[in-house]
């Protein structure tokens, strides 16, 4: 396999292309904006997204998709909420080869995780998932990071893995891309349930009870949808869920920590557990599971509840066996 394209230029698309130009010269970086990418090209440098990490010399940039298409293997690093469209656009381009999707969400719309939707809108690419613990910066600065990558096809996850490995990044691979994709999808949600608690004052004690809960509630509903549990003990559940709800550089925790101290919140910042805990809500209800942290965290974001509401409602639930 032969040439990699990161299509999206935000700091996690940037960061990826930047750890696979150390040990590829065939990395293409896209993004829609003829303006970002020229200036991107002159400075070498991201400076919206990922300001002060030198973009490599060999590193090709370009907002012309037709050209990025020409990879065999595709990333596809757009916010989850735009897959959906950006898929149905470009599906004549991204026809037959081979898509990894580096996406975290659950769409509004349909219920389906990144590797379902691709799977539906273009039936014939080879479709795979890398997910796991990792902050864009960490990966940019070289920084050691461990990632899974997933699919159903045996053959690609395993060619994947050897050929998108970096000096920084370590891959670990799955069969189980359900487990992998909502794995990286609920933990945003719990972030955003943790963050409401630190920043509400809550305390340490809580977060843990959240964190350790909201895992169980991840299994049940990855489970209920085909997952096998163990996969959301692995980097891609357990993994991101301790590096989400620990770290402010998560945009989810940072969003449940202003939502918790009743700050204003920037409507242009991405906090893709917005939407998938709407998503998430939706799905276990349909599908009969229960998932009480998800439930308040919805009703918060909804403002149909209140913080010190939605702390009764859980700590009222019912005593029940571990």
């Amino acid at each position: 396999m032969t040439g990699v394209a990161v299509l999206g230029a935000g700091a996690f698309g940037t960061a990826l292309a930047i750890s696979l130009s150390a040990v590829r010269n065939d990395v293409v970086l896209w993004a829609r904006a003829k303006d970002q990418i020229a200036k991107m090209s002159l400075d070498r440098t991201n400076a919206k997204r990922l300001p002060n990490c030198h973009l490599p010399a060999n590193l090709k940039l370009t907002s012309d998709l037709q050209r990025a298409c020409a990879a065999d293997i595709i990333l596809i690093s757009t916010p989850m909420q735009k897959l959906s469209e950006f898929a149905q656009e470009n599906r004549t381009l991204l026809a037959g080869k081979i898509l990894v999707s580096c996406c975290k969400g659950v769409d509004l719309e349909t219920g389906q995780g990144p590797v379902e939707l691709l799977e539906r809108i273009v039936p014939d690419a080879r479709i795979a998932i890398l997910s796991g613990p990792s902050f864009a910066i960490d990966i940019a600065e070289g920084l050691p990071t461990a990632l899974t990558i997933a699919s159903k096809d045996e053959a690609l996850v395993s060619d994947l893995q050897a050929t998108l490995a970096t000096n920084n990044i370590r891959l670990y691979s799955s069969l189980d891309p359900i487990g992998v994709e909502f794995g990286g999808a609920l933990k945003n949600v719990m972030a955003i349930a943790c963050g409401i608690a630190i920043g509400a004052g809550l305390g340490e004690s809580a977060r843990a009870a959240l964190m350790t809960r909201g895992n169980i509630e991840m299994q049940r509903l990855a489970s209920a949808l085909g997952a096998h549990p163990k996969t959301l003990s692995g980097l891609s559940g357990f993994g991101d869920l301790v590096l989400t709800c620990t770290s402010t550089k998560s945009r989810n925790f940072s969003h449940g920590i202003k939502l918790g101290r009743g700050e204003p919140i920037d409507p242009s910042i991405t906090v893709e557990g917005v939407a998938t805990a709407h998503a998430a809500a939706k799905l276990a209800a349909q599908r009969g599971v229960d998932m009480p942290i998800t439930n308040v965290v919805r009703d918060i974001l909804n403002s149909s509840i209140t913080i010190n509401e939605a702390v009764e409602l859980l700590l009222s639930r019912p005593l029940k066996r571990e």
